[in-house]
């Protein structure tokens, strides 16, 4: 009761709901930080997590985020953002999203096997597969690209021979092993680095030398033998191109 004698009013809905959405917006996500520029010896990253999520947050982007997010929707991927992640353990998904599909110059392709990315690294993805990937498989083997195989993206796990967290657990790396044509033929690293086919030989080092361009780290089957069949694709990095 009031001095005036006069009821008070409840906190209704009205204001219950200002304060929930007030506290969301305050808990809001931020892309990862830079990232290491030691190369990643890991061999494989499995698109699934390994384990239940520790605690999570809604989708509440940065502005760099929902630049990033609007570049990706402008250059025509299909994609749709994830919700930030922490497993724990040092692993985590941030800032990220789903991709289903990229575009080339004439029509889309797939991606095989992917999990989720960091918007940075979708980014770099879209615009190598379609200036790197696609342009090259027509100009050098004579027909359009249809799929990018992976063996993944996020996976929490260390690099190979290290205590050192791998780029995987973070979703800022994605293993590319294949790639698919229209006419039918498909293009393996672990077969055809070394093709008789002295195309697919090119083809695959055109590829490899475009994603320098656009990624800070590039490892393949030059690197070491735990990259004999994928190239790793890492956004953050000096530059490392192997």
């Amino acid at each position: 009761m009031r001095a005036d004698g006069r009821a008070m009013r409840p906190f209704g809905f009205p204001a219950v709901a200002a304060t929930l959405l007030g506290a969301l917006v305050l808990s809001g996500c931020s892309l990862l930080p830079a990232g290491r520029s030691a190369p990643d010896g890991a061999t494989r990253a499995p698109s699934a997590t390994r384990a239940p999520p520790v605690g999570s947050r809604p989708i509440v982007r940065s502005p760099d985020a929902a630049r990033c997010i609007a570049n990706l929707d402008q250059v025509g991927a299909k994609f749709s953002p994830v919700p930030d992640r922490y497993y724990g353990a040092g692993c985590s998904v941030l800032g990220s999203v789903q991709l289903s599909a990229l575009q080339g110059d004439t029509s889309e392709f797939g991606l095989g096997n992917i999990g989720p990315v960091t918007c940075p690294l979708a980014e770099a993805t879209a615009g190598w597969a379609r200036y790197g990937v696609d342009r090259a498989a027509r100009q050098i083997l004579g027909s359009g690209l249809l799929r990018i195989e992976t063996f993944g993206s996020y996976s929490c796990r260390n690099i190979a021979g290290s205590s050192r967290r791998s780029s995987h657990s973070s979703a800022e790396a994605v293993d590319v092993s294949a790639f698919v044509l229209k006419d039918g033929r498909r293009i393996a690293v672990d077969e055809d680095w070394n093709s008789g086919d002295p195309r697919r030989r090119q083809f695959l080092r055109i590829v490899q030398q475009s994603a320098c361009k656009r990624f800070g780290t590039v490892l393949g089957p030059d690197y070491n033998a735990a990259h004999r069949d994928h190239f790793h694709l890492e956004r953050t990095g000096n530059s490392f191109c192997r």
